[in-house]
């Protein structure tokens, strides 16, 4: 039990409020995702929840703030998931590359191109946030992936770790950004056809498949 654990076991008042604010965090996150941060109101999240706007304002201030703290969510149950496994001895190197995809995919799967767009309109410092997330997380955790992938031998030594991780990086926060994808003809963008979380799978495969031994893209197909 987390000092946090125990206080709020011991603090009913604290409890409880916390766990109204997930309810709340829940709900909101939910109608960003189905109906956009733009087209939800107050109004839409207090009917979804069957509560007083006036209760929801004592919680959060405003839309703006439930939808950092929506995404600060996420960001912290994705980071807390990647860390774990990529700290997990006991997993092999292989099993550890599919375990990430899985995990990234699952997280990001919701979110659809119509909410970063959204994002990148009216909530210009949440998407600069995400962009810095998806970018640190690469430097934090991909790099040390794939510098074990190395010293194990699964990646091949003649690899420049660093430039992996840059062109992962690069590839990711581009290929959300809707803005960078206005640069390409439609018929291109539409044909793609593919989701948030499906992006991250495809870009990471591909990289994994230039930077594997041989020995290793076998038993990668394996797991």
């Amino acid at each position: 039990m987390t000092g946090i654990d125990y206080i709020c076991s011991h603090n009913p008042i604290m409890s409880k409020k916390a766990e109204i604010e997930s309810k709340i965090l829940d709900v909101a996150y939910k109608l960003f995702l189905v109906q956009g941060y733009k087209n939800t109101t107050m109004d839409d999240i207090s009917q979804g929840l069957g509560m007083s706007k006036k209760t929801l304002y004592k919680y959060f201030p405003g839309k703006m703030e439930l939808l950092a703290a929506s995404f600060d969510l996420l960001k912290n149950r994705l980071s807390l998931k990647v860390e774990t496994l990529v700290d997990n001895k006991y997993l092999p190197y292989t099993a550890k590359l599919k375990s990430m995809l899985t995990l990234v995919a699952s997280d990001l799967a919701p979110i659809n191109p119509e909410l970063l767009e959204d994002l990148r309109e009216h909530a210009p410092e949440i998407w600069k946030e995400l962009q810095a997330y998806i970018r640190d997380s690469a430097y934090l955790r991909f790099q040390k992936l794939i510098q074990e992938g190395v010293n194990k031998g699964f990646v091949a030594p003649h690899v420049n770790v660093s430039l992996v991780v840059l062109i992962y990086a690069s590839a990711i926060q581009n290929l959300i950004d809707p803005k960078f994808l206005l640069q390409f003809p439609a018929g291109m963008k539409n044909s793609m056809g593919l989701t948030t979380a499906e992006i991250f799978d495809q870009a990471i495969q591909i990289i994994y498949q230039g930077i594997l031994t041989d020995e290793a893209k076998q038993e990668f197909q394996k797991n």
